[in-house]
């Protein structure tokens, strides 16, 4: 058996830096995640005028209940979509002129959402472009609150954006979605808001947050529960044990349940309060799931779907198709590549098994699939990625890890 670490997840990062900017005091994130997303993020905050010190293996942030310091900011976004759509929630607590813009696939992804929830709210925002795309610019002069209607089908940040930005309006908020994606990223983001100090509550589709302060705190991010997938997917695959220390039931991320769809795949899980390990078996078993929760781990499943003894079936992962690419098509695509049968609809994905051949992945300059893909990899002779840099956006050291763990299977056979 052999332990994985894992660096620390990037949707704790992005939540916790914007919440200690927001707190009364100065705060200290232990073990965050440093890529390139959170980079951006952090970047992002010092310039809307926040005191953020990065270090490796800890971040202070000294923020404040009154919106950004700075009178006005350009924050250049990169490729993150956490930062495209938290930040100008921020911006918009502030006074002055805050433009925020990113990279050219950062701009091709939707905003729509957040743009008319704050302009439903009263704030002056404009997209400069293109109608609900990056570039935006928010003239802001602090946010009254109030009740507003949010269509979080696409994505669950545009409501974490506004969740978590509530408590330093006027008059709190009160939010009715019509549709939701990823609830368990909607549920980490009020446990972590109540870590720092604010209490929200849920009523069936409508989110209710008092006006309140938060209060500066010291926050340990856990490891990223997603980019275990990888790891997990890795040993499930080749018969191996893999163990995950930090990650278990009492994980704050959803994509912890992964590890129960491998379950149903035959794979031996344990699961503790604060680990998570699994078998793999001799082979896989084929299965139907819905991923509507755990969507950022379709890939994962999709890239090791061929090595099942019968066909595997994804459901309900639409939003996965506005990411940072057609993730939906992108597994197609390849999968087709490597020889092996796939079929998609709408917002669902087939893979029948089969053996994969040779073959360069599309990796589209996207994270995950790259990752998954290099899981694949690990039984398919001469598969390579056109894009294997593109890992930096979430765990620039991926191919070094993932190469070492195989290593390590290898020496102990």
């Amino acid at each position: 058996m052999t332990d994985v670490a894992i660096p620390g997840s990037k949707s704790l990062t992005a939540r916790a830096l914007f919440l200690a900017a927001c707190a009364d005091g100065t705060s200290v994130l232990h073990r965050p995640l440093w890529s390139d997303d959170t980079e951006a993020f952090a970047a992002g905050l010092a310039a809307l005028g926040y005191a953020v010190d990065v270090r490796p293996d800890r971040c202070t942030v000294r923020g404040g209940a009154a919106g950004p310091p700075a009178p006005g900011a350009e924050v250049f976004c990169r490729d993150a979509g956490t930062a495209a759509r938290f930040l100008p929630t921020l911006g918009a607590l502030g006074h002055g002129v805050f433009r925020f813009d990113g990279s050219e696939q950062l701009r091709r992804r939707p905003l729509g959402p957040l743009v008319g929830a704050l302009a439903a709210l009263g704030v002056d925002v404009r997209a400069e472009e293109r109608e609900g795309h990056l570039p935006v610019t928010v003239h802001a002069a602090g946010l009254k609150g109030g009740a507003l209607t949010l269509d979080a089908g696409l994505s669950s940040q545009f409501l974490t954006g506004l969740l978590l930005a509530a408590p330093l309006m006027a008059e709190g908020l009160e939010v009715t979605v019509t549709d939701l994606v990823s609830v368990p990223y909607v549920e980490m983001t009020l446990a972590m808001m109540r870590r720092f100090g604010v209490e929200a509550t849920r009523a069936g589709d409508t989110f209710t947050v008092p006006p309140g302060r938060y209060r500066a705190t010291e926050y340990a991010v856990e490891p990223d529960a997603s980019t275990a997938s990888y790891f997990l997917a890795a040993a499930a695959l080749t018969g191996r044990s893999v163990t995950v220390p930090g990650l278990g039931t009492d994980a704050l991320q959803g994509d912890v349940r992964f590890a129960e769809v491998l379950g149903r795949m035959g794979v031996d899980v344990t699961l503790t309060a604060d680990s998570v390990t699994v078998t793999g078996p001799e082979r896989l078993s084929g299965v139907t799931v819905n991923m509507r929760d755990i969507s950022d781990t379709m890939p994962t499943l999709a890239a090791i779907a061929p090595f099942a003894d019968g066909p595997v079936r994804i459901e309900d992962v639409y939003n996965t198709r506005v990411k940072e690419c057609d993730r939906l098509d992108a597994c197609a695509t390849n999968l087709a590549r490597l020889g092996v049968r796939v079929e998609t609809g709408r917002d669902w994905i087939r893979v029948w098994p089969g053996t994969p051949r040779e073959a360069e992945i599309d990796c589209r300059g996207d994270h995950r699939i790259a990752m998954s893909f290099s899981v694949t990899g690990l039984r398919t002779p001469g598969l390579t990625l056109d894009d294997p840099g593109c890992v930096k956006k979430t765990f620039p050291e991926f191919h070094q890890v993932l190469a070492s763990l195989v290593r390590e299977w290898t020496q102990g056979a």
